[in-house]
């Protein structure tokens, strides 16, 4: 279980597995939702532990990172594609233990929240 997060992506059948083993306490990480709030509000995946809009960005992400460094990331988005832009910035400022969810929301078929 450990080493899927120890990976650089998961795909959505990853994360439900990863979300279920968090849910028995198997393993600790942080499931962040990095797009828009409307888009939040529209529908989530049941388990993101927090929204960080890419649109405020420049706000949050230092503080964000410096919080984190030491723990286990998931970036997810709609597609993946921001949560990706999102892993490299951190990654290249340190933080190694972030994942990119590939695929995003569109793929994901587990719980959705509204």
């Amino acid at each position: 279980m450990q080493t899927l997060l120890e990976k650089n992506d998961i795909n959505s059948e990853e994360l439900q597995i990863l979300l279920e083993a968090r849910e028995e306490g198997q393993v600790d990480f942080l499931l962040v939702d990095v797009r828009e709030d409307m888009e939040y509000d529209m529908g989530h995946i049941k388990g993101v532990d927090m929204l960080k809009p890419t649109s405020s960005f420049q706000q949050w992400a230092q503080k964000f990172l410096n919080e984190t460094k030491d723990k286990a990331v998931v970036l997810t988005c709609r597609t993946g594609s921001r949560s990706g832009q999102v892993q490299n910035i951190f990654r290249q400022n340190g933080h190694n233990r972030v994942l990119n969810h590939f695929g995003g929301i569109v793929t994901y078929r587990g719980d959705i929240e509204k």
